[in-house]
């Protein structure tokens, strides 16, 4: 029987932004089960070992991998048999996803345009995009012309050109220094929150916790294939709510 705390305590929701009900997968000998609600504006940290199952959860959530059981929900729509490009989602990897032979500004144009056919007032929003994350001018350079932080931003600003309510991040920022690390979360917090909209919700894969401290809501911990534990970031992070957890983050049991 699945616990509250495997549904994050907000099963009811039925417009929640990414909602895994018995999602299971299976792949080279390893099996996967994930039971989970991430509401809407709401940012969730995935902590846990390698292999125990952060990016497949989010594989499945984008469409790149199909469940053999289960089912995908975004704001109440069943996704499960959706094509990624069908699904009202963002994704930024690790690898940064940019077309190396094309510009900045047609790097972010992707994001509502495809065939790289823009309008006026298209171009506009490209352009403000690439100015909100701090590119403005940089329009004309190729990803081989700029920093690692910069192709970043460039992601960023064509993630949320798309202006979808959902967000899943593959460690984006892990070949990042600490302090880049933290400017590159504390935009993508400012930019998810812009124009007065509703907040998208994130869903970040992370193996700093510290990034997780900062600016996450709630923290789950991934062991063996399933969601082992998951609540309030600050409790979770502080190594005293489950000896799983306190493993992994290298820390000893503490007297009460």
């Amino acid at each position: 029987m699945r616990s509250p705390s495997d549904r994050g305590d907000v099963a009811s929701d039925a417009r929640a932004a990414l909602r895994l009900d018995d999602v299971r997968f299976a792949h080279g000998g390893a099996a996967f089960r994930f039971d989970l609600t991430v509401r809407s504006g709401e940012w969730l940290a995935l902590i846990g070992p390698s292999g125990a199952g952060k990016s497949t959860l989010l594989d499945l959530a984008a469409g790149f991998l199909t469940p053999s059981a289960g089912q995908i929900l975004m704001a109440g729509a069943n996704v499960t048999r959706l094509a990624p490009a069908e699904r009202p989602l963002s994704m930024l990897f690790q690898e940064n996803n940019l077309f190396p032979q094309l510009d900045a500004f047609r790097n972010v144009a992707l994001g509502i345009a495809p065939r790289l056919r823009v309008s006026k007032d298209e171009r506009r929003q490209i352009e403000a995009a690439l100015s909100a994350v701090g590119l403005e001018g940089y329009g004309r350079r190729r990803p081989a012309e700029m920093s690692g932080g910069e192709r970043q931003r460039v992601a960023l600003a064509r993630a949320f050109l798309r202006r979808r309510p959902l967000i899943l991040l593959d460690e984006p920022f892990a070949a990042l220094g600490p302090a880049l690390r933290r400017d590159m979360l504390g935009l993508l917090d400012a930019l998810r929150r812009r124009d007065g909209a509703p907040p998208a919700a994130i869903v970040m894969v992370t193996h700093h916790p510290e990034d997780a401290a900062s600016h996450a809501d709630r923290v789950a911990y991934l062991q063996a294939g399933e969601i082992a534990a998951i609540g309030p970031a600050a409790a979770m992070l502080s190594g005293r709510t489950d000896p799983r957890v306190s493993d992994y983050l290298g820390l000893r049991s503490r007297k009460a």
